[in-house]
């Protein structure tokens, strides 16, 4: 069973020609991972490693490729790097980065092309009735290459004519610019000298407004001193109110005190003459209970003196003891009363003293409230007078407050006047500011936009200069590419001469053979045939040694490797070794083109490297000139000769 590969090669061909590059069409399938450092290899059937490769190519991939998706790709095998034509068979390999093998192609080999093949077939639409077919013409390479030159000449003629007006173009716009510039300059010394003169207004503004901000802050100080000066006499004012405020608060509580002092003692005068009253009445119950005891004296005195009567008739009176006990009994119980009579009469007494005392009591608050008012009289014309001499002071304060009041309003209009004359200063002054800065900002726009001309002028010239040296790097190339191209025409001008001289021998040898062809006729065909080309060749070769050295002498090419051409790290590390058998080998060994970079590497080294290379080679390309263009003039005549000697010939 063939093994499944990871990447399929697709339209591998049976032979290729060296002479040609060489598409190599290949599958990547969505289980092979690729990576940037994989790459296809041109190997011999019969390779045994990686390494035994005749030249390879970094394995590419589209830009939009995903990993695990098939997606069809394409690398080139350039000319100049594939093997001669042979008969051994070589085959495509994809090597991973590891170095494995993912994919073999089918084996092909390397043939070189038949002279009928170095004719071109043309299509060319047919102008006429039949407008639907086309035309088939075959065409020589070498005229071909010719026509393809000249119209390289035409367009390089044009694209110097161009470049010359450019250049005129450029000359004049650096005129232009000059003298802009120029006109740039005037008005911004113009701008710097407004700029100046308009700095110095606004410093003697400046100045100004100082100077008024210093008086308007001298009169916010005398207006604060007065304003303190005025709170002063506003709080010493309100001080001196409250002051007669309590005066009168004292006043009215001492009016209200004396009222009520004297209330009270016309209270106690009404007491003390109820007192008296009672005293009298006292005295008068007094006298009366004095009397009524000295008369129960009295009758105790007689009752004694009857019971001593009575006592002392006892014995005597027995028989009366019941009348004398009555008498007894009634007695007794006049006794009680009266010793009744006795306690209450000592009760009345205490009474009496308790009523002297309060007597004595009332006569001494009499006493202290005489004496208490006595004081607050005193003290009523004491703070009577207080009160006048604060009326007084108060009514001094009011008409000192008044003055200032109106001095105070005086300078207040003043100060206002004062301030409002400033604030008009200052609100003209800021306008004038206003109108400065407008204008300073006007003259940095009108500066920002020249700057931006300015630079919009530079990038539209470094964009010429971009284009001017793109155009020439362009030229450059087609130069390159139609030296090239006249080399490769050389070339096939000496195998079309080298293969006409074998035919012409090969011709002769069979005519010599068959014996059908008269000997004269022979003579003048070498004759027409080698002395045609001879002399321009001679020409040639004697203006240019080095066509001379390319015909009879070409170069081999010396050992290519991928360090030569100043590649950086990352790339000298990606690339696969050198084959072992390729150091010894004494023939051409063919590799890798020098600007061989990795897949997703930017373009811009790959122009700068060629145009090095271009600026590099112009003093040899330059030498060969002149032989290259007198080689192409002598191609047509070439032609034609070789044209009429194989029209002559038999085998034609």
């Amino acid at each position: 069973m063939d093994k499944v590969w990871l990447v399929e090669f697709r339209n591998v061909g049976c032979t290729y020609f060296p002479q040609s590059r060489v598409d190599c069409h290949y599958t990547i399938s969505q289980q092979h991972s690729w990576s940037s450092s994989d790459w296809i290899g041109l190997f011999k059937v019969g390779w045994t490693s990686a390494k035994d490769y005749e030249t390879f190519v970094w394995a590419l991939a589209p830009a939009d490729y995903e990993e695990g998706t098939d997606v069809n790709c394409c690398v080139q095998f350039q000319a100049s790097y594939l093997p001669k034509p042979s008969s051994q068979e070589y085959e495509f390999v994809y090597v991973d980065g590891k170095g494995e093998v993912c994919s073999r192609s089918s084996t092909f080999t390397f043939c070189a092309p038949k002279p009928l093949e170095d004719l071109v077939t043309l299509e060319e639409a047919s102008h006429g009735e039949d407008e639907g077919t086309d035309m088939l013409l075959v065409v020589p390479r070498a005229e071909l290459l010719q026509s393809r030159l000249q119209e390289c000449l035409q367009e390089r003629a044009k694209l110097l004519h161009e470049q010359e007006v450019a250049k005129r173009q450029k000359e004049e716009e650096r005129e232009e610019y000059k003298r802009a510039k120029e006109a740039w300059d005037r008005q911004r010394r113009g701008l710097e000298r407004d700029v100046t003169r308009l700095k110095e207004e606004l410093t003697q503004s400046r100045e100004k407004i100082e100077e008024i901000e210093r008086k308007q802050k001298e009169e916010q100080t005398l207006g604060e001193s007065l304003a303190q000066e005025k709170t002063a006499l506003m709080n010493a004012k309100e001080a001196s109110e409250a002051r007669i405020r309590e005066l009168e608060e004292d006043i009215r509580t001492l009016t209200q005190r004396a009222v009520e002092r004297e209330t009270e003692f016309e209270r106690i005068k009404e007491r003390a003459k109820r007192a008296v009253a009672l005293r009298k009445e006292e005295e008068s119950e007094r006298k009366i209970l004095k009397t009524k005891l000295e008369q129960t004296e009295a009758e105790l005195r007689s009752l004694a003196k009857e019971f001593q009567s009575l006592r002392n008739s006892l014995a005597q009176r027995d028989t009366s003891v019941l009348q004398l006990q009555n008498s007894i009994t009634t007695l007794t119980q006049k006794l009680t009363t009266a010793h009744r009579k006795e306690a209450e009469s000592e009760a009345s007494l205490k009474e009496m003293r308790s009523l002297r005392e309060r007597l004595h009591m009332s006569e001494r608050t009499a006493e202290g409230l005489k004496r208490d008012l006595s004081v607050m009289v005193a003290q009523r014309d004491h703070g009577q007078a207080e009160q006048h001499q604060a009326q007084l002071q108060a009514a001094r304060l009011a008409i000192q407050l008044a003055d200032v009041s109106m001095t105070l309003r005086k300078d207040s209009a003043h100060w206002e006047e004062e301030r409002e004359n400033l604030q008009r200063s200052a609100e003209m002054d800021h306008k004038r500011l206003e109108k400065l800065n407008a204008e300073i900002q006007r003259m940095e726009e009108k500066l920002q936009e020249e700057r931006m001309e300015r630079v919009k002028q530079e990038v539209e010239l470094g964009r010429e200069k971009d284009c001017n040296r793109v155009q020439l790097s362009e030229t450059r190339r087609e130069l390159q590419e139609l030296k090239a191209s006249l080399r490769v025409a050389q070339k096939e001008k000496e195998l079309l001469q080298a293969e006409k001289r074998e035919l012409m021998e090969y011709i002769c040898q069979l005519e010599q053979k068959i014996g059908t062809v008269t000997t004269a006729r022979w003579d003048a065909a070498p004759i027409a045939s080698t002395g045609g080309p001879d002399p321009a060749v001679s020409d040639s070769e004697d203006e240019s040694p080095e066509v001379l050295q390319i015909l009879h002498s070409p170069r081999t090419l010396g050992h290519y490797s991928l360090c030569e051409q100043g590649q950086p790290d990352s790339l000298l590390l990606s690339t696969p070794p050198p084959s072992p058998r390729d150091m010894d080998r004494s023939a051409v060994v063919i590799n890798q083109p020098a600007p061989l970079s990795l897949p997703h590497q930017a373009a811009a080294n790959t122009l700068a490297h060629s145009s090095d290379s271009e600026e590099e080679s112009d003093p040899v390309q330059c030498g060969r000139k002149s032989s290259g263009e007198e080689m192409a003039l002598l191609l047509p005549e070439y032609k034609d000769t070789v044209l009429s000697d194989l029209a002559d010939t038999s085998l034609w």
